[in-house]
């Protein structure tokens, strides 16, 4: 893992945009390739409460090598649009339609966001996502079994909005068959993901998935996976104790960052106050760390600045796509 001090020294240096993207997301850009690819670069901008609140040095580079460690160890699951990883920062992935839903699979109640369990049932609510709760659950209670929580992408608000499961097919979001496929293939991910956080010491609290078409109909689970943006992940190790002393469990992800803000009255209406360094360098470290611990390697630093190194990878992979294509057009004319 990097220090704190190196850490600190490159906030200001953390990767933001190249400026130069064709299309841009809250922590993505990209650029279309040749042969029905793109090119994924993953910024270093940390988003929560569907707003970017800041730059976090090595966490673009943690969510697309944990993305892509990800992809490998689901494969005989799903299928998944990854090509290959030209950059630490970068993908190569096969163009897909994304599904007009996400996908959030839950196994425990928590969390601070508008569609978090948690927050829904704190607020009274005792039938959330067309699941009905008793009365007496705790916020981090272990759910009898997981549960599948659908929202559709930015709504009519801006923010995701919350679908019970029934309405995903009543409302025409997705036809029966596909969001079947969905569900099915969702929880089978959970289910491989929490396999492999048990191995590392961790809980896979809840998580979200995107899965999306290619060219041929073909559903693919799509952007990333098990990330420490996408997921939640506990420290098995103290859940029970702090479960016990109704203390919050020791996160590894950015759910820490969603405290922080949610302490200081923000939940995601205004102006986002402003927070020191320190959590930001903390932020890194968390990433890093979930990084080792799931992958079961070191995390090896890319080098700072990075928007000069990920435009010179889009140009080498535009090189290699248009040759790939040159090639595939004389054999046809051949």
């Amino acid at each position: 893992m990097v220090s704190e001090n190196l850490i600190q020294m490159l906030l200001p240096k953390a990767f933001n945009s190249t400026g130069r993207a064709e299309g841009e997301g809250k922590v993505r850009e990209w650029w279309g390739l040749e042969g029905g690819t793109r090119f994924i670069a993953t910024t270093d901008r940390l988003s929560a409460f569907d707003r970017v609140l800041a730059r976090v040095p090595f966490k673009g580079q943690v969510l697309n090598e944990l993305s892509a460690f990800w992809f490998r160890q689901t494969a005989d699951i799903i299928d998944n649009h990854l090509i290959s990883v030209p950059d630490p920062h970068c993908s190569v992935v096969r163009e897909a339609r994304p599904l007009p839903v996400e996908v959030v699979v839950r196994g425990y109640i928590t969390g601070v966001t508008s569609t978090a369990l948690w927050r829904r049932y704190e607020l009274g609510e005792r039938v959330i996502y067309g699941q009905r709760f008793p009365e007496g659950m705790r916020k981090n209670q272990k759910l009898p079994r997981p549960i599948i929580t659908p929202t559709t992408k930015g709504g009519p608000t801006g923010h995701d909005e919350r679908l019970e499961p029934r309405e995903v097919v009543e409302k025409g979001y997705l036809d029966a068959r596909t969001w079947s496929a969905v569900q099915d293939a969702a929880i089978a991910l959970f289910e491989r993901g929490t396999e492999v956080a048990v191995r590392a010491g961790l809980i896979l609290v809840d998580t979200k998935y995107e899965f999306g078409l290619n060219s041929d109909g073909t559903l693919m689970l799509i952007d990333e996976v098990h990330t420490p943006d996408s997921s939640r992940l506990w420290l098995a190790s103290s859940y029970a104790e702090r479960f016990e002393a109704g203390q919050e469990p020791e996160s590894r992800d950015k759910e820490f960052v969603r405290l922080a803000y949610a302490e200081k009255g923000y939940r995601g209406d205004g102006e986002p106050p402003l927070m020191p360094d320190a959590l930001w360098v903390q932020a890194s470290l968390v990433y890093q760390e979930l990084y080792e611990r799931l992958t079961v390697m070191d995390f090896v630093p890319s080098a700072y600045p990075v928007e000069g190194r990920v435009l010179e990878a889009l140009a080498r992979e535009r090189a290699v796509r248009k040759g790939v294509e040159a090639g595939a057009g004389k054999s046809r004319r051949g």
